[in-house]
């Protein structure tokens, strides 16, 4: 009883000095709600994913595990990049007056990621490539054929998507969280919440 006591206190006491400095409040508490003559603290947590335990055959089996949760975590915040940097652009080209001035914008921001990310990208592997392209499917709920398209054309989307075709990567692969890709799909989940 008196260390539930003492946590409240404590709680309280963090949420009155965040209170008075807003600027100073960590990302997961909040101002405090009062109800009645009641101060409650309003505190965010992280989701739990609770999954049944790992059940390896052999050696092997958990090399392969271990090794799709290292590309995860490599890959991972490049979909998510991605996924930022397509709302960003699409809410810009919304700002610019037609279509001559979008394509001129599209060409400009092209040109500037194949800068800076493809010697970022040509590090990775041939296993993180074919997942990054499911990610993105992930996390911006189209493929990387349909997003190319949406922007680029269907000539540039064909183009890029027999290029990856050539190393047996497709760009028009789906994301598949109840089928192929469940595993991949636990692992994105206990990655994002800071478990692996």
């Amino acid at each position: 009883m008196r260390l539930l006591c003492l946590l409240l206190f404590i709680i309280i006491a963090v949420a009155k000095s965040g209170a008075q400095n807003n600027n100073s409040l960590p990302p997961n508490i909040q101002r405090a709600v009062i109800e009645g003559k009641d101060t409650i603290p309003v505190i965010r947590l992280r989701d739990v994913y609770i999954y049944p335990p790992m059940v390896f055959k052999n050696k092997r089996q958990e090399a392969a595990y271990w090794r799709t949760v290292r590309d995860v975590k490599k890959t991972l915040p490049y979909a998510k990049m991605i996924y930022e940097t397509l709302i960003e652009t699409y809410e810009y080209m919304e700002t610019l007056p037609n279509d001559k001035a979008r394509q001129v914008h599209l060409k400009k921001m092209e040109k500037e990621l194949f800068e800076t990310y493809k010697p970022v990208l040509k590090k990775l592997t041939f296993r993180q490539g074919k997942l990054l392209i499911k990610l993105i499917d992930r996390e911006c709920n189209q493929s990387s054929y349909s997003l190319i398209k949406a922007f680029l054309g269907p000539f540039r989307a064909g183009f890029w998507n027999t290029f990856a075709s050539i190393f047996g990567a497709s760009l028009k692969s789906e994301w598949e969280p109840e089928g192929n890709d469940k595993q991949i799909e636990q692992i994105c989940k206990r990655v994002e919440a800071g478990q692996l």
